[in-house]
């Protein structure tokens, strides 16, 4: 039986955390949305935090050991300052908990080290395809193995970083089975497309790459040229997916519970009123149960235990959760929440996305 109480090693960093989200993220939130850029100094002392080499071994280039919980409780307290941030700190995870989990030995030798170093190297991830019945388990992009290699061909979308990373995992159906390849940058056959323009997350660059018969060495199979069982990889993504939604639903939350208790008309707060306290008792409810729903799952997952079903659940009802507290949010605050003097209705974009948007975290 799992308990809910963190460690005290998980309370540091949580308390770490949050002070930074609360000094360098939540500031910048605005600026980095219109700008559609963070600021390089963001990223670098996101970096500082150490968050990834904590979780890489030290024979390895780290300084600890992975915990799916840990990552959990730390994306939550990065999406409560600001989701493209938290995405931006978090995306060299998205080639290094792969190799560490299902990476081959000389997979880890090499790219461990270089990317839990001491400078940020952000890296990426392509999964996504730009299809309406996109599915993880059914891509249409194919690895077909050829002369001791493997050649991609298919196209992607909403790649985080795409243009700025050293080293990219690009997923892709091997006779049916999703798989996953190590690709260097500047590699024949990759095309890296114009940076995409969404509804929210504007401060995080995501672009469309294509693979044009893009040859890759056997040897560069995530897990080597038989490849890997992924499922534990797309579970650690949902768990993180769902962790980053419970960040953002706890911003709306708190700043709609601090405003309606701030909030006067005909002489009272207007968290004094029924339908508005009944509206925040149901936010906060939805908020709870996603948060216990993405722990459960990440405690299965150190563990070592399937954890699918959970995985899932999570993210589902985490998707909903959070669009729905933002959604909430701007209404409580009425017309104050629709304009850009108050960062509810940037939140509200930035949670339509989590029910669109896979692949861009893991922990």
């Amino acid at each position: 039986m799992y308990g809910f109480e963190p460690s005290d090693d998980q309370k540091t960093l949580v308390d770490t955390v949050r002070r930074f989200a609360s000094r360098e993220l939540r500031p910048h939130l605005r600026e980095a949305e219109e700008a559609a850029a963070l600021p390089d100094s963001l990223t670098r002392s996101g970096w500082e935090l150490g968050l990834l080499p904590a979780s890489i071994p030290e024979e390895l280039g780290g300084f600890g050991e992975r915990s799916a919980l840990t990552g959990a409780l730390a994306a939550e307290e990065l999406a409560w300052g600001d989701l493209a941030g938290a995405l931006a700190i978090m995306a060299p995870n998205l080639v290094a908990f792969p190799v560490l989990l299902r990476g081959s030995k000389e997979q880890q030798a090499e790219l461990l080290p270089l990317l839990a170093g001491e400078s940020y190297r952000p890296a990426s991830a392509a999964l996504m395809e730009p299809r309406y019945d996109f599915d993880a388990a059914s891509l249409q992009t194919r690895a077909v193995r050829r002369d001791g290699q493997f050649v991609l061909s298919g196209v992607k979308c909403n790649v985080p970083y795409a243009a700025e990373s050293d080293w990219m995992l690009v997923y892709a159906a091997v006779d049916g089975k999703t798989q996953a390849f190590l690709v260097e940058k500047g590699t024949p056959g990759l095309a890296i497309g114009e940076r995409e323009q969404n509804m929210g997350l504007n401060a995080l660059p995501l672009y469309s790459v294509e693979l044009r018969d893009c040859a890759i060495p056997a040897a560069r199979r995530l897990g080597g040229p038989d490849g890997a069982d992924l499922s534990v990889i797309f579970d650690a993504s949902r768990v993180a997916s769902a962790a980053l939604a419970v960040g953002l639903g706890r911003a709306a939350y708190e700043y709609a519970l601090d405003y309606a208790k701030n909030r006067k008309a005909f002489g009272e707060a207007i968290a004094q009123r029924q339908s508005i306290a009944f509206t925040l008792a149901e936010m906060a409810t939805e908020l709870e149960g996603a948060r216990l729903l993405a722990w459960e799952a990440a405690w299965m997952l150190d563990q070592g235990q399937e954890a699918t079903r959970e995985a899932y659940l999570a993210k589902t009802l985490a998707d909903d959760m959070v669009l729905m507290l933002a959604d909430r949010a701007v209404q409580i605050l009425g017309g104050h929440g629709y304009i850009r003097d108050y960062p509810v209705e940037l939140w509200l974009r930035n949670a339509r996305g989590f029910a669109v948007l896979e692949g861009l975290a893991i922990v």
